[in-house]
């Protein structure tokens, strides 16, 4: 298969839907040989941080120069940036090679795999193929069902905050989401936690405990802001004085204590892990879409907040960053999210929204959701495209207003794609 046939098959309708279990992707990971088995893994669930702590991981450890995959979910611009070896993208030959190997092995499937579980086949034969040295996996949704959860044996297995978000699936309380998540932990492993309330915590050391692993947490008593701006953040943490990272917010200062103390875990496996490299991983490391600033002038920035505890960074960020500023938000939302509590959370710093429609089938149309804002006596008005929402942003701006859109990862890749077209 050529590129375009394979995101065709990836994303064909016969294989869509979500179905939670092992049996599909271990039969699946059978036939391809179990390259999975053959890799050193670090394995990281959790509801908010994973993607930016497997990114800090991931930077640090391509730093210390292991050759070093990376699997996160999902997209912002195109499909490749899911599959990283060393920061590049899969390339589109590759993908549609690696496509055909798993495509050939499902034919002998009755069941057939979900589309996340054929993109995490891909990934794991991709990593394998190219001989990876070590490979940051990003659990896809929960962690115990997750087709990531596959492997066996990790090096470590990192759990990072832990909140409300796809209960249909998951539970309706902390303490059942967090068995989901306390779920990737293996027998005889270790386990870097995110320290955080009590009742989850108990979960994850409970389920650690049965499982004779042992639970590291990171010291956040530790941690230090030292300067705060849209360039970055200056911190100290525990002995390392003034480490630089260009991720925005309080949150990404812990998700980097947690990946210092993963790096920490590793080095006492054996990996060979300076200081230096440390310092340059973290502020080398990137992750779209997280609080990015996509424009300076004027200044836009994208979020993918789409849960409770998302947009209350959000809310401290932009309360930080842009105090006294009029916020414009462009807002996209999933039916299936608590959308009126994070209105009700968010709405204090936003003067103005400007409303769109995911390209998501579980998507809120852009007027269903500005008449819901209209009601609740919030000015708002809906877009008929993206495009439209930022040339109505735009518009609505003065001189030191700040545009932010969030609500929904499916979209805001799509704003940063238009505003960077306006300003070529």
């Amino acid at each position: 298969m050529n590129y375009e046939e394979s995101l065709a098959f990836i994303h064909g309708s016969q294989y869509k839907g979500m179905k939670l279990g092992l049996d599909n992707i271990t039969k699946l990971m059978d036939l391809l040989g179990n390259p999975q088995d053959k890799l050193k893994i670090i394995h990281i669930a959790g509801t908010n941080g994973k993607g930016s702590t497997a990114s800090f991981i991931a930077q640090i450890l391509i730093e210390a120069g292991y050759k070093t995959g990376l699997f996160t979910s999902p997209f912002l611009q195109r499909f490749n940036e899911r599959i990283k070896i060393n920061n590049q993208d899969i390339a589109d030959k590759q993908l549609g090679d690696i496509t055909t190997i798993v495509k050939e092995k499902m034919d002998e499937m009755e069941d057939k795999p979900t589309e996340f579980e054929i993109v995490t086949a891909i990934a794991f034969q991709y990593f394998y193929q190219l001989q990876c040295d070590v490979v940051v996996l990003e659990v896809g949704l929960g962690g115990r069902f997750d087709s990531t959860n596959v492997i066996k044996n990790p090096l470590l297995s990192v759990i990072t905050s832990i909140g409300l978000d796809h209960q249909a699936y998951l539970g309706n309380t902390l303490p059942e989401i967090a068995f989901e998540k306390a779920g990737i932990i293996k027998e005889n492993s270790q386990v870097m936690l995110y320290p955080q309330s009590s009742e989850v915590e108990a979960v994850i050391e409970r389920v650690a405990k049965e499982r004779n692993s042992i639970v590291n947490k990171a010291d956040f008593s530790k941690l230090r802001r030292i300067a705060n701006s849209i360039e970055g953040q200056l911190f100290n943490y525990k002995e390392y004085k003034e480490l630089r990272i260009s991720l925005l917010g309080e949150h990404q200062l812990k998700n980097a204590a947690i990946a210092i103390e993963s790096i920490n875990s590793l080095r006492n496996a054996g990996f060979k892990i300076r200081e230096e490299h440390l310092r340059i991983g973290l502020a080398g490391t990137r992750w779209p879409g997280r609080f990015e600033v996509i424009n300076r002038e004027p200044l836009v920035v994208i979020d993918g907040a789409h849960n409770i505890d998302g947009i209350r960074a959000l809310v401290t960020n932009i309360t930080q960053l842009f105090p006294g500023r009029k916020i414009i938000a462009i807002l996209g939302i999933l039916r299936d999210k608590d959308y009126q509590q994070m209105i009700d959370e968010v709405s204090p710093v936003i003067d103005h929204f400007i409303t769109v429609t995911p390209d998501n089938p579980r998507a809120i149309p852009a007027e269903e959701l500005a008449a819901y804002l209209v009601k609740e006596q919030l000015p708002a008005i809906a877009a008929e495209s993206f495009e439209a929402a930022v040339e109505l942003a735009y518009q609505e701006m003065e001189e030191n207003d700040v545009i932010c859109a969030f609500g929904s990862l499916y979209y805001i890749g799509e704003i940063k794609r238009v505003v960077q077209q306006i300003n070529q």
